[in-house]
């Protein structure tokens, strides 16, 4: 009686020991993967698959899980000192913006992907400026962020990320240049506005050329324009006297003066 009851007693606490032994490694083997992760699982140290999301098992101790954020990844390129093709010393910095396409290679191929490609960010933005003139950086920022997006995703493609934009966010000149290119939209400013009122003065000379020509046929408007001169005169407050002379007897002095000329 006395041994059956010590086997009883025996066989559950046997019972109780796989119990606590399943409730302690039960947590270690149910996961929750969210829907923006991935967990890639290694069994003894070998790749077995990529999971989830939602609930993942794996066997405790054997199984060892990477999670791998498949969200867009916003990384900031610090200012690099950059000198361009036409020898100008430049600061520059940009941001890259990239996701993890293949979570198995990103964990495989590179040891921390996003250290990498925030290395790989800066040294080609060094090497696509370096190659441009200080104008194209200036004035084709697109074209270059174009090049910087297309080289670091060709490169970072084994590491199973895609890079979906690059941006120059901002280009730091020397004082002397700034100084130099504020001073040449001033010229180039002054250049315009000459070139503007020579042109003015171009087409009023034209129209003062027809009116003259309109004028020399028709000696009423010449009349005319003469009274119209008088009445904006007259309207002015001022001292001045003028004594209107009729045309005819202007044109009569003309002719004798030549006249005499003549003789």
């Amino acid at each position: 009686m006395i041994g059956h009851l010590l086997d009883l007693f025996m066989s559950m606490g046997s019972y109780v020991g796989a119990l606590i032994i399943i409730l302690v490694l039960l947590p270690s083997a149910l996961r929750i993967v969210p829907e923006y992760q991935r967990a890639v699982v290694f069994r003894l140290g070998r790749y077995v698959g990529t999971k989830g999301p939602g609930l993942v098992i794996v066997i405790p101790v054997i199984d060892r899980i990477y999670k791998v954020d498949l969200r867009v990844v916003t990384l900031d390129v610090p200012y690099q000192e950059v000198i361009t093709r036409d020898n100008v010393p430049v600061k520059v910095n940009a941001v890259v913006y990239f996701r993890v396409i293949d979570p198995s290679r990103s964990v495989i191929e590179v040891e921390n992907y996003i250290m990498a490609t925030s290395q790989l960010s800066q040294t080609t933005l060094r090497s696509v400026v370096g190659r441009a003139e200080l104008d194209e950086v200036l004035s084709a920022r697109d074209k270059i962020n174009i090049e910087l997006q297309h080289i670091i995703d060709e490169r970072t493609d084994p590491w199973g990320i895609k890079v979906s934009a690059v941006e120059v966010k901002e280009l730091e000149l020397p004082e002397g240049m700034k100084r130099a290119m504020a001073r040449q939209a001033e010229a180039e400013r002054e250049r315009r506005a000459k070139v503007i009122a020579a042109e003015g003065e171009l087409q009023a000379a034209e129209k003062l050329t027809q009116a003259a020509l309109k004028m020399e046929d028709s000696p009423v408007t010449i009349q005319l324009r003469y009274l119209q001169t008088l009445r904006e005169v007259a309207a002015e407050n001022n001292s001045t006297t003028l004594f209107p002379i009729p045309i005819d007897m202007m044109r009569a002095f003309m002719e004798a003066k030549k006249g005499g000329r003549g003789e």
